[in-house]
């Protein structure tokens, strides 16, 4: 509901914008569906680690499974990819969602035996979340254009946020009235069901009919080596990728271990949501395109500042000082590097028929990133006590600042 809501109200501000900055009847409906995947995902995503560190308590456990999670995502872009390219890009997209959900009905079945199975889950749901994500990159692209892709992409992070501003409060409070495990399970069973529901909007979306059906990722070796600008637009998404994957699954670990309740994790997951859609509406307001540079160097500079404090005590409070300067500044690293990889993808050859390849691309590139961070904090930290944890944090942290030399205006 909440989505829906968001997604209304947005609407009517975009019907008041320049006619040419107004969103159409698809990109509102493509917000809408994820408005209903990200209120699953906020549920289950975010709590599915936090699962499998209560049922394992070692860190190790999530580290591989995210490794393993983030390996397989750029082999199934690749086939996404391949299917967008030969069908369409909402067929890729419904069987993302279709997948998604069947993940969250086996994790229900299996209950425990999860933390058993890791490995195998861990490579469904990398398969499952590179179909979903393959096909709605590349439906970003397609219901947006390059006068109103800055407003699409900031609309898109408002109501992605507001729809998981619920989501983890719920989720917390259902698992701390269940006293136990068993609240997880509940959990995922309404998430499978948002998953079900978000599938069902999606035929909303008509399929394109194209006769562009050539597959032509075997050639963005040579694309790369004609167009530096592109390949330092890769290189961006690598150095995304180090400081992602660490802070895809760490801060709810951390925030459990600090504060000691799932449901106060849940409601500080809606505090740190809010920031984040307050930072998304603040970017929909501006007319024209970024300054991407001085987004990024500002992003990156804020999250740094925010990382420092670890390095004094990893305690409740530095966590969430950390977690609010991460919940303003990475959305606007992300927007920014976003919109103007699309542009970069609008220069390519072929005039926006490798639109499918690059998405794949990037893709590759920002798991390589997030793989490298988690190893590394394996490798030196491997428990929540070790000091490398903040060290390897705030190192990856810094990197963010290459951003600011691998982009161009």
């Amino acid at each position: 509901m909440r989505a829906g809501i968001g997604v209304q109200w947005q609407a009517r501000r975009s019907a008041a914008a320049a006619p040419e900055r107004r969103l159409g009847k698809d990109a509102i409906t493509a917000l809408m569906i994820h408005g209903c995947f990200q209120f699953g995902a906020s549920m289950s995503g975010l709590f599915l680690n936090l699962y499998l560190w209560r049922l394992t308590q070692d860190l190790y456990v999530n580290g591989v499974y995210n490794i393993i999670n983030f390996l397989i995502t750029p082999v199934a872009f690749a086939i996404g990819g391949l299917i967008t390219k030969r069908k369409d890009r909402m067929v890729t997209y419904r069987l993302g969602i279709m997948t998604i959900a069947l993940f969250y009905l086996l994790v229900i079945i299996a209950q425990e035996h999860v933390a058993s199975w890791y490995i195998p889950f861990a490579v469904f749901n990398g398969i499952a979340g590179g179909l979903y994500w393959t096909g709605y990159l590349v439906l970003m692209y397609d219901v947006s254009t390059e006068q109103n892709r800055v407003r699409f992409l900031a609309v898109n992070m408002v109501v992605f946020n507001s729809a998981g501003l619920i989501g983890p409060a719920l989720a917390g409070f259902i698992i701390q009235l269940s006293g136990g495990l068993q609240g997880y399970i509940f959990v995922f069973l309404i998430a499978f069901l948002m998953f079900v529901t978000a599938s069902v909007i999606s035929f909303r979306i008509p399929q394109l009919v194209s006769h562009h059906k050539a597959y032509y990722l075997n050639l963005m070796g040579l694309v790369m080596r004609k167009n530096a600008l592109f390949v330092k637009g890769l290189a961006a998404f690598l150095i995304l990728g180090l400081f992602q994957g660490i802070m895809l699954f760490l801060p709810n670990i951390l925030l459990f271990q600090t504060v000691g309740r799932e449901d106060f994790v849940g409601y500080l997951g809606v505090f740190f949501s809010s920031l984040t859609v307050g930072t998304g509406y603040l970017i929909s307001r501006r007319v024209g395109k970024e300054p991407v540079r001085k987004f990024v160097l500002y992003s990156s500079a804020g999250i740094v500042l925010g990382s420092i404090f670890l390095l004094y005590d990893v305690s409740a409070w530095t966590v969430v000082v950390f977690m609010i300067a991460f919940s303003i500044c990475n959305p606007l690293a992300v927007n920014t590097l976003t919109s103007y990889y699309y542009g970069l993808i609008g220069k390519l050859p072929l005039k926006g028929q490798l639109r499918v390849e690059s998405v794949v691309m990037r893709e590759t590139f920002l798991n390589t990133g997030r793989v490298i961070s988690i190893i590394m904090l394996l490798g030196l930290a491997g428990n929540l006590t070790s000091h490398w944890l903040p060290i390897v944090l705030t190192t990856v942290a810094v990197c963010q600042f290459l951003l600011f030399w691998l982009i161009r205006e």
